[in-house]
């Protein structure tokens, strides 16, 4: 391999190490913040930067923010934000090209705000960004760099770590996209049953550990076959849809929703007593009540649903032993009076 213009071999066996340090990293995890750690810590092992960090563009707001921050003010950058086009990093996550500013004081592009904000001096700047395809993916930023003796072979390597955690972010976000799809309900978009089940036994074992109750509701839509037969399946989806959503608005974030399969659902209530999760669900009996589905289709939908209520560790002990006691309150429900509650180790609520 020939040595290029104005490298030294000692650079270039130092560029060797950290590509192959990459490679392993990218290879033998997926955690995308482990992976951009090494790249990020490599690349300022390389450079000898001031300060360096990593910004990623959040789209929906036009915004980079601080994903990685290194030194004294890394805290202070932590809440910071810079919007696409604000500032050297800015015009680097808009325009999609590199940026070497050897003096940011002779720069018109260059924006105080963040040194006034971490009471830092930048002289000279480094921006490369992070690109998949035709997008900005981020932006990597390395400060007060002797910019001057860079050579092309070195900048190349820069752009070279840049690729890489690009390939990273973009394989993390592959790999999160199809652990989604596998977990999810694509009509709902709720937990799918299989998901149910590995979230049960996380919430028992959690439960028993530390002494907590959890509760959970099944809820089975009365008359749905008369949706479909009436006005076909896809508005049978699209009610489906619809109360997957107001399910899910009627919840906590620590609280998990599921479709249970056809127009079953359940809702799991980690850290909730039996009472409190009877209040969930005279709310959930509430809102359907007062609902209107499918408005959008020219139709005004009324759904009622039966439900069932068991609490652990008192009326089971076991992920299909809860689930169990709540399906069958549901069927006393459903058998009786429907559009009702039925609660294990009590009975019927109305």
């Amino acid at each position: 391999m020939p040595e290029a213009a104005g490298t030294s071999p000692i650079r270039l066996s130092q560029e060797l190490t950290i590509f192959h340090d990459v490679a392993k990293a990218l290879t033998s995890s997926l955690d995308l913040d482990s992976i951009l750690q090494t790249i990020m810590e490599k690349m300022a092992e390389y450079f000898r930067p001031d300060t360096w960090s990593l910004l990623m563009v959040d789209e929906e707001k036009s915004e980079l923010y601080f994903a990685i921050a290194v030194g004294a003010a890394a805290d202070v950058l932590a809440d910071a934000r810079v919007k696409v086009g604000e500032g050297i990093a800015g015009w680097v996550a808009k325009h999609g090209e590199a940026l070497i500013v050897p003096d940011v004081q002779n720069d018109p592009r260059f924006s105080p705000r963040l040194d006034e904000l971490t009471r830092w001096q930048t002289r000279s700047i480094i921006c490369v960004p992070l690109r998949s395809k035709h997008r900005v993916l981020g932006v990597i930023q390395l400060v007060n760099v002797n910019v001057e003796g860079l050579s092309e072979q070195e900048l190349f390597f820069l752009q070279a770590l840049c690729d890489y955690a690009a390939i990273s972010i973009e394989n993390a976000r592959a790999v999160e996209k199809i652990q989604e799809l596998t977990i999810t309900d694509d009509c709902t978009g709720l937990f799918n049953a299989r998901h149910l089940y590995k979230t049960l036994e996380t919430e028992v074992y959690r439960s028993a550990r530390f002494g907590y109750q959890f509760s959970v509701i099944f809820i089975d839509l009365d008359h749905f076959k008369q949706v479909n037969d009436t006005h076909g399946h896809l508005i049978g989806s699209r009610l489906l849809n619809e109360i997957g959503y107001l399910i899910k608005a009627q919840l906590r974030l620590i609280d998990f929703a599921f479709r249970y399969g056809g127009d079953e659902f359940v809702v799991l209530l980690p850290q909730t007593s039996k009472d409190q999760a009877v209040v969930v669900a005279k709310r959930l009996q509430d809102s359907l009540r007062s609902g209107r589905f499918c408005v959008d289709q020219g139709l005004n939908l009324n759904v009622r649903a039966s439900m069932g209520l068991a609490t652990f560790p008192h009326d089971a002990q076991t992920p299909h032993d809860i689930i169990r006691q709540a399906d069958e309150m549901m069927y006393v429900v459903k058998n009786t009076t429907r559009d009702n509650i039925g609660i294990a180790s009590r009975g019927l609520m109305e």
